[in-house]
């Protein structure tokens, strides 16, 4: 297994822990994140680790940051996937991304059959993108996400969808 790998095992590890405990990623950890993986890919490819670093931190929060303006998901969890993209880079992260997604949908979807709300919100998540048409606004579907309690950490969701990219990358 490559170095970088171990890193981002060790870093999801303890990222799990505080978002699962604490409901939040300090911005400490995510910052040691980017920069122990900026400084293992110079050390090993020395100026093209480090430019694919960089290159990887701007494509893994970029995405997120997209995410998070719809309020998808939480600063944190952007600057996770800058994280990420530092320690492993561009390709993976783009993969471990998608199938992140894909996990927090079939999370949610499980989370909404097992409390038996799932018709109740989606009534309600209908009519308040009705009204946002209507008055061309965002503020319904805000007032909707927050009267909504069906939410999780993200990492519930990140590392199998990290699992699954490395799977698919390396394995299969």
């Amino acid at each position: 297994m490559q170095g970088h790998f171990i890193i981002l095992i060790i870093f999801l590890l303890v990222v799990a822990y505080f978002d699962i405990t604490k409901h939040r990623i300090p911005n400490w950890l995510n910052v040691s994140g980017v920069l122990v993986g900026i400084l293992y890919h110079v050390f090993v490819n020395q100026i093209d680790g480090f430019l694919q670093s960089i290159f990887a931190v701007l494509a893994g929060g970029g995405i997120m940051l997209v995410l998070y303006i719809f309020k998808a998901i939480g600063a944190g969890d952007v600057k996770l996937f800058a994280a990420i993209g530092a320690i492993t880079g561009v390709l993976f992260t783009l993969y471990a991304i998608m199938y992140s997604i894909i996990f927090a949908g079939i999370i949610g979807l499980f989370i909404l059959l097992f409390t038996k709300t799932i018709f109740i919100n989606l009534l309600l998540a209908f009519l308040h993108i009705k009204e946002s048409i209507q008055k061309r606004s965002l503020t319904p579907l805000d007032e909707f996400k927050q009267n909504v309690s069906n939410r999780f950490p993200f990492i519930y969701a990140v590392i199998p969808g990290v699992i699954t990219a490395f799977y698919y990358m390396f394995v299969a």
